[in-house]
């Protein structure tokens, strides 16, 4: 929102065209030049050329111009924004997301499994306030996608470049876990949080999902375990990372809810099955009303000047004034 520090200053806004005017219309603007009538039509009293009319033309509109950029300059034009400021931290969130090829089961139409996780996240995350959310993304191996930040643009930009196939073919589940719990035990918030999304059973890395779960509970961090996709045959498409080629089949799906049941369990939070997509957007609705922490925060109001882009456009259009008659022109200094 645009406030004026000093509104009455525009009034002098009313006296520029009257200024131009007296300056350049008015039949009483200048003193009078005595002169014989013998040189009238004469050689020497032609009149100025066409360019030196334009060019005094432009000086006069220019000057003007500036003139009045000043004046506005001196109004004190400020921006005014309004900004949430926060007195207490909200939640720690790790996001654990599995990207093995399983994910790109085509059970999820119009999507895959892994696509439409993303959309459903991105939902999550733009729902949330005050949160630091962050990403473990893991297949046979784990990695931190983006530390817990409260940046959620920078967050879905990196979630939006995650692919699947890029940590390997298995599934480390416990190592998901253990590497998100590790970000996570040093933070001093009103709580923290591991969602985990997995469409498999663990069969890789070398902590076991109970381990990892069990520390999980010591550092008082809930989990919430999402299992994806349906039991049974899930048409997939898969390309090839080094011929670039789309390869087609049939992946039995399943995975161990008695394990995600346990690790959740342990640490106070819960299992869920998504079998389809209206159902994964449900269960993050729920964990969303789940996982609230009590938001103290104020109004605080910034003002940002803006008379200095003003000032500095009429300054130089001034002094474009005086170089065009005084450098062109040649009027007399």
């Amino acid at each position: 929102m645009w406030s004026l520090e000093q509104p009455a200053v525009l009034f002098l806004l009313l006296l520029v065209p009257l200024l131009v005017y007296r300056t350049h219309f008015s039949r009483n603007r200048g003193g009078r030049v005595a002169f014989s009538y013998r040189v009238w039509g004469s050689v020497g009293f032609a009149g100025a050329g066409g360019l030196r009319r334009l060019l005094y033309r432009a000086s006069w509109v220019v000057f003007w111009a500036g003139l009045t950029l000043c004046i506005a300059a001196a109004s004190g034009p400020v921006m005014i924004e309004r900004e949430v400021v926060y007195l207490s931290r909200g939640l720690d969130i790790m996001l654990v997301l599995d990207e093995s090829p399983s994910m790109l089961a085509q059970d999820f139409k119009p999507h895959n499994r892994f696509e439409t996780a993303k959309g459903v996240i991105r939902q999550f995350v733009k729902g949330r306030e005050n949160d630091q959310i962050g990403i473990v993304g893991f297949s046979e191996e784990a990695v931190l996608r983006v530390p817990t930040t409260r940046d959620y643009s920078l967050l879905l930009e990196r979630l939006a470049a995650v692919e699947v196939m890029g940590l390997g073919d298995g599934t480390a589940i416990g190592m998901g876990l253990s590497l998100a719990g590790l970000h996570l035990q040093s933070g001093d918030t009103a709580g923290r949080v591991i969602i985990l999304l997995t469409d498999g059973e663990n069969n890789a890395g070398e902590i076991g999902p109970e381990k990892a779960a069990e520390l999980a509970t010591r550092l008082g961090i809930r989990i919430y375990c999402i299992g994806i996709g349906r039991r049974g045959e899930a048409y997939m498409e898969v390309k090839d990372p080094e011929t670039g080629k789309i390869v087609t089949g049939k992946y039995v799906s399943n995975f161990d809810e008695d394990l995600l049941r346990e690790i959740s369990g342990l640490s106070g939070g819960r299992y869920f099955h998504a079998g389809n997509p209206v159902a994964l957007s449900s269960i993050f609705e729920q964990i969303d009303s789940l996982e609230k922490s009590e938001n103290r925060s104020r109004v605080g109001v910034r003002r940002i000047p803006a008379f200095r882009g003003l000032l500095l456009a009429g300054l130089i259009m001034i002094l474009m004034d005086f170089a065009i008659r005084k450098g062109l022109l040649k009027e007399p200094i």
